[in-house]
């Protein structure tokens, strides 16, 4: 099978779509099924790689990570896509990747799929502060009613996230179908090699969130919890891994709050080394997105044996539900502050979440996540072709018939 994927985002720029495009593109070329990638060019840190066609492009405003690629410039590619007989499109994001895939779809006659990895109902108003919430929640929703129902299908990373595609009144094909997570990518890790590194003491009690540093992860709420924390904990350090556009928002807080000292902001880390250290260097990693459609580094920190701290709202229920690697807290700040406490300050419980964490993670397999995507395509692929013939044979019998 070969499969072209379209997104505005890939690695070197590190978020969760990235982390599930590359995930599962490795995981489907292990199946022997080959895979395409449009992407945007990045300034930097960009690795050839014949399967990827990096497209032109220019920066986003007020997110300046992010880019914008051509839409012109990815529809030019179609003639020597064509002479490359792709089975079915997957598209990954709802800007110019959405558009330019769906017209890719129409041109190469290909059946389209595409991944609601974000919850932009609750993400938008970040980026346009300036307009009132209720309209950008309004405005998230209909355009996302409008994309779903242009495709052939939707893969969405989790049932909540199904049930709120719903409640807009989406009504196209969708199938719940989480990346998974490659289990032998997520060994190891020398976390006192990072505390080393960092100069943390071996002793001191800490914490460690690793996201995208973006206003809807959430992060002011673990920054408020830890004040909590300290009063019980006094030497508690929080480690914070990545970057983003709430950063600096983030170190005043920090400040704003007594917490100098007691966070550490180490940027983005390289996943195959540099990241699994700092996971293993945590009592435990917090997390308390409200907006994630699954939560991946959940299931990467479970891997590696750390036990979790999380709220469960949007997909990270369906990951934590039944595990035993993980203390479900509350989303509310104080509650949060206590069961991070209790990790902290309880070693046999946390070494009971530890030695549990790694097997809740296992369900997760990326290939078992692979095969589902695999059965999906096909399902896909064989519909479009039943409904082409279709309309192949009602075109000629409707020429018989006016004959």
């Amino acid at each position: 099978m070969r499969i072209l994927m379209v997104s505005d985002v890939s690695f070197p720029r590190v978020n969760g779509v990235s982390t599930s495009i590359s995930t599962f593109r490795r995981s489907l070329a292990e199946l022997g099924h080959e895979t395409t990638l449009i992407a945007p060019t990045y300034p930097t840190g960009v690795v050839d790689d014949p399967s990827v066609f990096r497209i032109k492009s220019r920066g986003v405003p007020l997110d300046p990570e992010d880019r914008f690629m051509s839409r012109g410039a990815v529809l030019d590619l179609a003639p020597m896509l064509a002479e490359r007989h792709f089975d079915l499109i997957h598209v990954h994001t709802p800007f110019v990747a959405h558009y330019a895939g769906v017209e890719l779809g129409r041109r190469l006659a290909l059946p389209v799929v595409e991944t609601y990895h974000t919850f932009f109902e609750e993400y938008l108003h970040h980026y346009v502060p300036f307009l009132p919430r209720a309209l950008t929640r309004f405005a998230a929703r209909r355009f996302s009613v409008s994309q779903c129902e242009a495709v052939d299908a939707l893969v969405v990373p989790s049932a909540q996230m199904l049930a709120a595609l719903h409640g807009y009144g989406i009504r196209a094909r969708a199938e719940v179908l989480p990346t998974g997570i490659d289990l032998a990518r997520f060994k190891g890790g020398d976390g006192a090699a990072f505390r080393r590194e960092h100069n943390i003491a071996p002793g001191r009690p800490t914490l460690v969130h690793i996201s995208r540093v973006a206003h809807e992860k959430n992060i002011d709420f673990i920054l408020e919890a830890l004040v909590i924390v300290r009063q019980t904990v006094p030497e508690v350090l929080l480690v914070i891994a990545g970057e983003g556009p709430a950063l600096e928002h983030l170190k005043k807080l920090s400040s704003r709050l007594g917490l100098d000292g007691h966070v550490l902001y180490v940027g983005y880390l390289d996943r195959e080394k540099g990241l699994l250290d700092c996971y293993c260097a945590g009592d435990a990693f917090v997390f308390a997105s409200r907006t994630e459609t699954q939560g991946l580094v959940l299931l990467e920190a479970l891997a590696l044996g750390v036990p979790v701290v999380s709220t469960a709202v949007m997909g990270t229920v369906d990951v934590l539900k039944g595990v035993h690697g993980a203390l479900v807290a509350p989303d509310e700040v104080r509650g949060f502050a206590t069961a991070v406490t209790k990790v902290l300050t309880e070693p046999a419980y946390r070494e009971m979440l530890r030695a549990a964490a790694p097997g809740d993670a296992a369900a997760w397999s990326a290939t078992a996540m692979a095969e589902r995507l695999v059965s999906l395509y096909g399902s896909v692929i064989a519909d479009a072709r039943r409904s082409s013939l279709s309309q192949i044979t009602d075109a000629a019998a409707n020429s018989a018939h006016a004959d």
